[in-house]
């Protein structure tokens, strides 16, 4: 009857290791079934699954500690519980927990891992994004803030519940506590949408068009009462628009070469382009501004609503059909069957109630630095890092991107 053992061996990390061990289980005549290796801080551990027919003592086949380039190896008989068990773990769903920040104290990861301990998630492996130095260095020693990634398994018995604790922490820390399903598209997006407007600068440029037009006021009162709910988006979009009326087109030029780029724009999208991802801008904004930003970042596509300018005048018409929250989310569905792409492989980012449907219409939406009802419904949120924090959630490494 065929047997099973795990072969762990721990030590200082040196080259020839897994030589020396492979090559006495085959020595043995052991059948190597399965191996897994990790180093970390110049410390290894390397594991083997191996399966022998014969009644045997499989340690005692093994070469000794100092014959394994210091390695101390230990042998586990493998029961038909343990492997029962295995197969519930292999079935459990596996979730990617991301925690980042302008730093990340050893205070934050207790309480990371006791929500997680508590919700019956098991950690299987923590591993930092962010390059040095340490992770509770001041801000200005990590530019592009602190992440560790934690990857487990297991099912949450509430989600939601789960889900609001992990608001309350990222408030509690100023950090960006944020779940993900590791499922197939988890390591493939490749469309990356964004709203415009205080996502990708940090100006409302229907706001800077009425202050230049001397009716901020009264286009303020007009969002005002769409906030409270008193008005759609479509609504209030062509009551602030009739206040535009009249306004001069020379306006608009001035005002785009002075738009301030939320930061982490500019390496988010230098980064992206290099990885091959297609990047649009999908906007309740204006085209002439959106364009503006893809001649400077370099978006794939651009869709926002057209000003209707007449004789050098913007005259205060509204051309259809208007870039609403529900357009959002047919853009990117549309974008992603032209490109041949999944919905799961898409990723979205905004800011308002106006990209909650975008952002539950893609495989990862992202709540940037968004108003309290939107850090609520969506997914994910990020408040505390520039818009590159997204390539944490793409699970890139710091230093792989930048060389650092």
């Amino acid at each position: 009857m065929a047997r099973r053992f795990v072969i762990r061996a721990t030590g200082p990390a040196r080259p020839g290791q897994t030589a020396t061990l492979s090559t006495a289980l085959a020595t043995a005549g052991l059948r190597l079934l399965d191996m897994d290796q990790h180093v970390a801080f110049g410390q290894v551990r390397l594991e083997a699954l191996v399966e022998t027919d014969d009644e045997v003592d499989v340690a005692a086949l093994l070469p000794s500690a100092g014959d394994i380039c210091g390695l101390d190896c230990r042998v586990e008989a493998v029961t038909p519980e343990i492997t029962l068990g295995w197969a519930e773990e292999a079935a459990s769903p596996r979730w990617i927990l991301s925690v980042l920040g302008p730093r990340i104290s050893a205070e934050m990861v207790a309480e990371v891992a006791t929500l997680t301990a508590s919700e019956g998630l098991t950690i299987e492996r923590i591993k930092r994004l962010s390059a040095p130095p340490r992770l509770d260095a001041a801000p200005e020693a990590l530019p592009h803030g602190a992440c560790l990634q934690w990857r487990l398994r297991g099912e949450s018995a509430d989600p939601q519940a789960l889900r609001e604790r992990m608001l309350a922490l990222s408030e509690r820390f100023a950090v960006d506590v944020t779940l993900q399903s590791a499922e197939l598209w988890s390591r493939h997006r490749r469309l990356v949408c964004f709203d415009m407007d205080s996502t990708l600068i940090q100006a409302e440029v229907i706001d800077e068009l009425a202050r230049r037009h001397g009716v901020f006021d009264e286009v303020a009162a007009i969002t005002a009462r769409a906030m409270r709910g008193e008005l759609d988006f479509q609504q209030s979009f062509r009551e602030r628009m009739r206040k535009l009326e009249g306004l001069d087109e020379s306006v608009l030029a001035e005002i785009a070469e002075s738009l301030p780029l939320m930061p982490g724009a500019e390496r988010l999208m230098r980064h992206l382009k290099r990885l091959g991802y297609r990047t649009a801008i999908l906007s309740g904004g204006f085209t002439y501004f959106a364009r503006y930003l893809q001649q400077r970042l370099g978006f794939d596509e651009i869709h926002a609503n057209e000003l209707v300018i007449r004789d050098g005048k913007v005259t205060g018409e509204v051309a259809e059909p208007i870039v609403d929250s529900a357009r959002k989310a047919q853009l990117l569905a549309q974008i992603a069957k032209r490109e041949g792409l999944d919905l799961a492989q898409t990723v979205a980012v905004g800011d308002g109630a106006n990209d909650l449907q975008m952002l539950a219409r893609a495989g990862l939406g992202v709540a940037f630095h968004a108003k309290p009802l939107v850090r609520r419904e969506a997914a994910l949120s990020v408040s505390t890092l520039g818009l590159d924090g997204l390539l944490y959630l793409l699970e890139y490494p710091e230093q792989a991107l930048d060389g650092e």
